[in-house]
């Protein structure tokens, strides 16, 4: 999606970071500067290109040669997408980061494709583009493989990671000498536009799940003498998926090498980490005998200082280190950013007690902050800055509003243009800003500038309108006279406006009213355009709206008269698009539709599926199977086609290393074959 920057709620962390002195783990790594690419062999950076030993030669031998970083960077790619799944409290970030690796794509193959040496400086870019590539590859690993509840327990360490990797791409984007290397228009284009993408990233994050985290505080906030609400550990262990013995087993496994390998690691975090599974082992049923009880607190983590920090000191809600503490109604103390986004999810309770509060009002508990301004000074604690420290800056432009929504209305050209382009980076990363401008009447106004027949005016405009959509109150508002406007842009907008309106779309369709207004409105037809003739960022943009607005089960029949099937299976076979997930997941949700049935019932499609079946990424094979399944249920014919082409082997390789759900598919679907046979 190619638009502005725009920030949303964090997520409830668990522990505040102390930068060089916090947990480390096996993605303890992406923070540090290193000279070298990882063990896995790359590039000895670092300097000049000098060094000692084998690095040093192996630098002086591809200095002037970037075929190999290009390579070991694709192959990075490979190995990401084969993941396939990721922890859950980090599966959208994981998903976010796999998808921005991919956008580099195109540049890594042109440059692999240059005929003349490149310049030290476009190697040097190069070199520090492929160091972020294997923090990203460490990050996804552990991300994939890791301690579960480690990474719940430590949400904004693993956050902070991710915004590291996201700096370093950043940085040796912004610094590649396209012009240089002669890339092409389109592909530096992508460049610029993924620049703009990853400094969102930077500075957001995205909504944790509410319940794990206060399911969490309440487990570790429990005395040890009393015991926890059974129900909530149960809660929380089947939100960690960490029900079974298998899964209690690797989650063993994981948390031994966490141990081995983080001899800085804060041993009062250990501890709880073994505790809690120690607690998930005990509700599961499993006794000691089975042997998921050896993990304990080495002794020579016991015997390693660490620094305490106070309970008072750290929020309830994010259990970090508070900087602006503040009192609500039951005179209890919280982070005002925590507590802030409590209120405004809806809650009216207090977060720790429960109890219903007579009033909203936040009262700066001062003593508290001074006390650990104190603390902080005396132990040299330095916080990583917050989002309110980048949201300090834009905070001062609030007064510009009202004038700017009245130029959105002004007689002259340039006036019109530098207030809606104003409004666009106002409204990219303050929700502040985004009430305000709707407030002061921004978005009629806006609206009316939606049909203006200047298309850089429009192209801000809509850009501006999705910004502002991410407001849950300000989506009803726009979608009240916007939709007609949105909907004719994506039809003849410049390619950057097609995309924005697409996104803005697929933002507006989140409530389900306006799923079935932009049905209703003939909406679906371009989007299935743009899926077909669109840039790989329109595509991307277009299937995400679609797949929205086809959970309308009207919508459903829309699409599939509009013709959606052929475009869908179109991506499905190009590979280099990287959208079988998106395209498999559209087609899983038309096969809900008699219709759509009918439209996919062809053997070469069935061969497809049978094909993604047998060597696509976990997801792929998830969403192949539902398919399949799906098809199978209302056309024998068509199972019989798939037993043709050799799905039982597949399905029984599936039942024995395939994701849970995988394998729920695969039984129920050798079901179905043995009725067919």
């Amino acid at each position: 999606m190619t638009t502005d920057p725009v920030s949303v709620p964090g997520p409830l962390l668990r522990v505040n970071q102390i930068p060089r002195q916090s947990l480390k783990s096996p993605i303890g790594e992406v923070e540090e500067t290193v000279t070298a690419i990882s063990e896995e062999g790359s590039v000895a950076g670092g300097g000049d290109g000098g060094g000692g030993g084998d690095e040093g030669k192996r630098m002086m031998a591809i200095e002037h040669d970037p075929e190999d970083l290009t390579r070991e960077m694709l192959e990075v790619i490979d190995t990401v997408r084969s993941f396939g799944e990721f922890r859950r409290t980090q599966r959208k970030e994981c998903f976010n980061l796999v998808r921005r690796l991919q956008l580099v794509v195109p540049l890594l193959e042109e440059i692999n494709e240059l005929e003349t040496p490149i310049s030290d400086a476009a190697y040097a870019r190069l070199c520090d583009l492929a160091e972020a590539f294997s923090d990203a590859k460490k990050l996804l690993r552990c991300c994939h493989d890791g301690s579960k509840i480690y990474l719940a327990l430590e949400s904004e360490t693993v956050v902070g990671k991710f915004h590291a990797v996201y700096e370093k791409v950043n940085r040796a984007l912004a610094g590649m000498p396209c012009h240089e290397l002669g890339i092409t228009d389109e592909v530096r284009e992508q460049v610029e536009l993924m620049n703009v993408q990853l400094e969102r990233a930077k500075r957001r994050t995205d909504t944790q799940d509410m319940e794990l985290a206060m399911d969490l505080m309440v487990v570790l906030s429990g005395k040890e003498d009393l015991d926890v609400d059974r129900a909530t550990l149960e809660r929380l262990a089947r939100r960690l998926q960490l029900q079974t013995l298998p899964d209690l087993r690797a989650e063993t496994m994981a948390i031994k090498r966490l141990i081995k390998d983080g001899c800085g690691q804060n041993d009062e975090s250990t501890q709880q980490i073994i505790d809690l599974l120690n607690r998930f082992k005990q509700i599961a049923g499993i006794e000691d005998s089975n042997g998921l009880s050896e993990v304990a607190l080495p002794k020579y983590l016991e015997k390693c200082p660490s620094l305490m920090i106070p309970n008072d000191f750290l929020c309830p809600i994010s259990l970090e280190i508070m900087t602006d503490p503040v009192i609500i109604a039951t005179g209890q103390t919280f982070e005002r950013q925590s507590i802030q986004k409590w209120f405004d999810a809806g809650h009216r309770t207090c977060p720790k007690t429960r109890q219903t509060l007579a009033h909203l009002s936040l009262a700066p508990n001062y003593a508290l902050r001074n006390l650990i301004l104190q603390w902080r000074e005396k132990n040299k604690v330095e916080l990583l800055k917050k989002e309110a420290d980048l949201d300090s800056e834009p905070a001062d432009h609030e007064e510009e509003i009202p004038s700017l929504v009245e130029d959105l209305s002004s007689i002259h050209l340039d006036k019109q243009r530098r207030a809606v382009k104003k409004i666009r980076m106002l409204s990219k990363e303050n929700p502040d800003h985004r009430i305000a401008i709707a407030q002061n009447g921004g978005i009629p106004a806006l609206v009316s500038l939606l049909t203006y027949p200047d298309s850089k005016i429009q192209e801000n405009t809509v850009t501006a309108l999705l910004n502002l959509s991410i407001d849950e109150g300000n989506k009803k508002l726009i979608a009240k006279g916007a939709i007609p406007a949105i909907i004719d842009v994506l039809k003849t907008g410049t390619v950057a406006a097609k995309e924005n309106s697409a996104a803005a779309l697929f933002s507006l369709s989140m409530l389900d009213e306006i799923k079935l207004m932009i049905g209703n409105l003939n909406g679906i037809p371009p989007l299935i355009d743009l899926l077909q003739n669109g840039t790989i960022r329109g595509k991307k943009d277009a299937a995400t709206a679609l797949f929205n607005l086809v959970l309308n089960s009207k919508n459903k029949a829309r699409a599939i008269e509009a013709g959606i099937i052929a475009p869908l299976l179109k991506v499905l076979g190009d590979k280099n698009l990287g959208m079988a997930d998106e395209a498999l997941s559209l087609l899983f949700l038309l096969t809900l539709h008699p219709d759509g049935c009918h439209a996919m019932g062809q053997q070469s499609f069935i061969q497809t599926l049978v094909e993604f079946i047998k060597e696509g990424t976990s997801k792929n094979k998830e969403c192949a199977l539902a398919v399949l399944l799906e098809l199978g249920s209302h056309n024998s014919s068509l199972l019989s086609a798939a037993i043709q082409f050799g799905v039982c082997e597949h399905l029984a390789e599936i039942l024995k290393s395939g994701t849970d759900r995988a394998q729920r598919k695969a039984k129920a679907l050798i079901s179905k074959c043995e009725q067919v046979q």
